[in-house]
């Protein structure tokens, strides 16, 4: 499970077409929890990636009693999700700069970002402002729900049934609906 923080109310930017997306686990847990991880499957088509430590999160989830948290480790052995460690002196070195700042889970997520040109998908408002500030290409669950209506993965309506059971689940949506942001 994610971290209780306040969440950001910015609008979310969306990744361009093709870029891999690091996950932190409250974006990931938010898609699981909602039985919407096929839409992240089909839109992101083996560009999704969460870190090592967002994984130990997820299974701390798990053992928390987050049953449904179970999908993101059948998605990593189904291999459409790929899971990643941090593998050089940079990433190691800019994770333990933020690590003190943010959770393991976040700080990982942004280093490999960061090193791998990669976007990142966070809901989080520190570990957000920490990624733009170094230049990373930033979304959000709101911003992958309006991505995943405009590539046709699903409608708004549908959209708006993930968003209201991501809510449901704890997560803090600056929306009520998608369709606030698509009709924009």
């Amino acid at each position: 499970m994610c971290p209780s923080r306040s969440r950001t109310r910015t609008r979310s930017t969306a990744t361009p077409a093709m870029l891999k997306t690091v996950f932190d686990c409250c974006a990931v847990s938010n898609f699981a929890l909602a039985g919407a991880l096929t839409l992240l499957e089909n839109l992101f088509q083996n560009r999704a990636i969460i870190t090592a430590f967002v994984a130990a999160d997820v299974l701390r989830g798990i053992q928390a009693g987050h049953p449904r948290l179970e999908g993101i480790p059948k998605a990593v052995k189904a291999g459409w999700l790929k899971e990643t460690g941090l593998r050089t002196s940079e990433e190691w070195r800019l994770f333990g700069t933020l690590s003190p700042s943010l959770g393991l889970g976040e700080a990982s997520s942004i280093a490999i970002a960061k090193s791998r040109g990669c976007a990142f998908a966070s809901d989080d408002r520190v570990a957000r402002a920490e990624a733009a500030a170094l230049g990373i290409s930033l979304t959000g669950t709101p911003g992958i729900l309006v991505k995943a209506t405009q590539n046709s993965v699903c409608d708004v309506r549908r959209a708006d049934v993930y968003l209201g059971r991501m809510v449901n689940a704890g997560f803090f949506s600056p929306v009520h609906s998608i369709d606030e942001i698509v009709s924009r």
